[in-house]
């Protein structure tokens, strides 16, 4: 998988949380809970992204 459709995924993951982050912020507990597994889900794809990318430049 390239670096940019890693991205990009990571994009459209957050993208998708917003809706979320909205409710919670209107007071809803159980989207905050979604809001944090999806902050969860785009730091392991950063570490993900910068594995790759560390490993293509020592390539």
């Amino acid at each position: 998988m390239s670096v940019e459709a890693m991205v990009q995924g990571m994009i459209d993951d957050l993208s998708d949380a917003l809706a979320d982050a909205v409710k919670h912020d209107k007071g809803n507990s159980a989207a905050g809970t979604r809001v944090r597994k999806a902050m969860q889900g785009a730091k392991a794809a950063a570490q993900d992204v910068r594995t790759k990318v560390q490993a293509d430049k020592n390539a």
